[in-house]
């Protein structure tokens, strides 16, 4: 039976470990306390933890002065009002200044299902790619969330880190170790290769578990967890060793994790066939639950398979 794991528990555990070690670590919010699941952070160190309440651009410059001032600086609220409502602070006070200030990115993709578009990041990958000086990571599950908190919060500059706002598939053993740059595979296989970004990377490795049990198919797993810094090289050597390439995620196909791919490919001519799955280029993400937005734009288990099967099928 799999585990499952929520990031953001995984999240506040590390940061109150690290603050335990003596790390001078401060949290901001914005009215986020809930949906950061912040609380045993609050309650062990509550004067480490800043609600500005709704007002994101305060947090993100606020964020930027206490970094000048020596702290270690994580805010932590919803991905689509921390990379669209303080777009201007974050580049200018946090990427532009390259401050100390690490940004948890919650609820990104469609977390927010009925809530719909107003509530919908699917397009921070992209905002966050346009912006300089900033590391980019977007884990998978509990145990690379931990190391991603560990590792931001030991590298100077602005970090990141894509959340999400339920349990998902525990993808990784204990022994899994978080390398900045790497692509993690995480199947060995041939013929396709299937690169998956976050939350997505469960329902890919269901699509392949049960593409070998049913099938006998057994593509190649990626997990694109670090989108920037990225050994392009090593991302290369992956994608020539296969016949074709299915990529996946709950992102607007623009700007995203597929358009990465598609670049690198196109640079280093490599000429195969190329599926990418995710929200539609130039849309707005449909109305509805989670489970029927990812069935509707084909980046669930089953449309993940099919898309698998199709370029089996060539």
């Amino acid at each position: 039976m799999r585990e499952y794991a929520d990031l953001r528990d995984g999240a506040v555990s590390a940061l109150g470990r690290l603050t335990a070690e003596g790390r001078d670590i401060v949290v901001m919010v914005a009215d986020s306390t809930s949906t950061s699941k912040i609380s045993p952070f609050l309650e062990t160190y509550p004067e480490r933890v800043i609600n500005v309440g709704i007002a994101e651009q305060n947090m993100v410059g606020m964020a930027a002065g206490l970094a000048l001032g020596g702290h270690v600086v994580f805010t932590a609220n919803a991905a689509p009002f921390l990379v669209a409502r303080a777009n201007e602070q974050v580049k200018n006070d946090v990427c532009y200044s390259a401050t100390n200030v690490k940004m948890l990115g919650l609820n990104a993709g469609v977390a927010y299902g009925p809530l719909a578009s107003t509530h919908h990041a699917i397009d921070d990958i992209s905002i966050m790619s346009g912006f300089g000086n900033v590391q980019i990571l977007a884990p998978c599950d509990g145990i690379e969330v931990v190391q991603m908190i560990e590792y931001a919060a030991a590298v100077e500059g602005p970090v990141y880190i894509r959340l999400d706002n339920a349990k998902f598939p525990i993808v990784h053993e204990a022994s899994y170790r978080f390398e900045p740059g790497r692509p993690d595979v995480v199947i060995e296989g041939s013929r396709v290769a299937v690169i998956a970004l976050g939350s997505v990377v469960g329902e890919a490795l269901e699509a392949c578990e049960s593409l070998k049990a049913e099938h006998g198919i057994t593509p190649t797993l990626v997990n694109l967890s670090s989108i920037r810094p990225l050994d392009a090289d090593a991302l290369a050597k992956i994608i020539a060793a296969h016949d074709s390439i299915v990529t996946v995620e709950e992102h607007s196909l623009h700007g995203g994790i597929g358009a990465l791919t598609a670049v690198l490919m196109a640079r280093r001519q490599l000429s195969k066939p190329l599926t990418m799955l995710g929200i539609t280029e130039g849309e707005f993400a449909n109305y509805g639950t989670r489970k029927g937005i990812r069935r509707h734009y084909g980046i669930d288990a089953a449309g993940i398979a099919d898309a698998i099967r199709t370029q089996c099928a060539h």
